[in-house]
């Protein structure tokens, strides 16, 4: 059974990306599952620090970018979720190649929601944890 409660697809999240962050940086969702999100940040010029590693800050916005996807599109129809709180724990870095993250709910309520995003290297190993706790706004 699905977890989205409006229509989605990667054509749909694309274009509302447009002329945003999201598409300056190069991040691209990739993959809607029944109860995940996936999308990709490539680690170049436009994302690396000054040291060359992947900004901590891009695989922030890559995880805020996912969980906030996630929880509008498990919201009710004429719901927005917005962020609440959001936190990383950066386990290793990137200095090439792509990040992907993947972005699973812990908790979807009726006015919070809890999202864990999961990132790695193109090796498949871990780089950053972060989980986003949003807010569900219902229509006024």
């Amino acid at each position: 059974m699905s977890l989205w409660k409006k229509p989605v697809s990667l054509d749909l999240i694309q274009a509302s990306h447009a002329n945003t962050a999201i598409s300056h940086l190069g991040i691209e969702i990739t993959e809607i599952g029944d109860d995940f999100l996936r999308g990709r940040v490539p680690v170049d010029e436009r994302t690396r620090q000054p040291f060359g590693l992947l900004h901590g800050g891009v695989s922030v916005v890559l995880a805020e970018t996912l969980g906030s996807m996630g929880a509008f599109y498990a919201s009710p129809e004429g719901h927005r979720a917005v962020g609440l709180d959001i936190n990383a724990n950066h386990l290793r870095a990137a200095t090439s190649g792509w990040v992907t993250g993947t972005a699973r709910p812990v908790h979807v309520g009726k006015t919070t929601q809890v999202w864990q995003i999961d990132m790695l290297n193109d090796e498949g190993q871990l780089t950053c944890v972060s989980r986003i706790t949003m807010a569900v706004l219902a229509p006024k």
